[in-house]
């Protein structure tokens, strides 16, 4: 991701109802994971996500390509380090959880990224990742914001899985406003990340907590979820 839509996501993202409804599904998985441990998150930018894992008791650790996004996550008294997903400066078996949020499409060789969390894992650690889901909605987003693929369950499940993992569950999130989604993005020119009006975003905020309550997890959405583990 490049610098600007680093900054743009930073200013947005404690607001926008996108990334406060994946926080909130980040941290009802980490809650159903036991003690916390040693964490690492790849692809951190600013470190949104790894502030989540550092208030649930975790011993994070922000994790990024951009020289900016790692010095904006130090700004915010996180951890962080710069590190290529691919290559990762981690002694094998060193960490209970790997996050990985928006990172694989990013990279072309992503069967090497998913090597790198299984290396990384200790016996029993876990994976949480998160993929943009169905090259149905490629658009002028995915271009701006340096996408390579979008992903449907059996690609991502393949490629976890050929890494030595062991997928737990996999997930659609944003299914309800998945047809507001595509029909926006046909008309798109660009990146999607900007501010939303006030009464947009609340309306935007409802429905898509509402699907924490339905069965709808199983149907085409915009994003996938995926919980794997190493070993037993």
């Amino acid at each position: 991701m490049e610098t600007t839509e680093i900054r743009r996501l930073i200013a947005l993202e404690d607001t926008h109802w996108w990334y406060r409804e994946r926080r909130a599904i980040l941290r009802r998985e980490l809650r159903g994971l036991g003690r916390p441990g040693r964490a690492l998150d790849i692809g951190a930018a600013g470190g949104g996500n790894t502030r989540v894992l550092a208030e649930e008791g975790w011993d994070a650790t922000a994790a990024d390509y951009c020289e900016t996004a790692v010095e904006m996550a130090r700004e915010r008294g996180l951890k962080a380090v710069r590190a290529d997903a691919r290559a990762l400066p981690f002694e094998s078996g060193s960490v209970d959880l790997v996050t990985a949020f928006d990172v694989l499409e990013h990279i072309r060789e992503d069967h090497l990224a998913a090597e790198e969390i299984a290396r990384v894992l200790a016996p029993g650690g876990h994976a949480l990742i998160a993929v943009p889901c169905d090259m149905a909605l490629w658009s002028a987003h995915d271009d701006a914001v340096g996408h390579v693929r979008r992903y449907g369950r059996e690609s991502l499940t393949v490629v976890v899985e050929k890494a030595g993992l062991r997928v737990d569950r996999v997930w659609s999130w944003n299914v309800l406003l998945r047809p507001f989604v595509a029909r926006h993005r046909r008309r798109s020119e660009g990146s999607d990340l900007q501010r939303t009006p006030l009464l947009v975003n609340a309306g935007l905020s409802a429905i898509v907590r509402a699907e924490r309550y339905l069965p709808v997890k199983s149907f085409k959405g915009v994003t996938l979820f995926l919980r794997a583990r190493l070993g037993r």
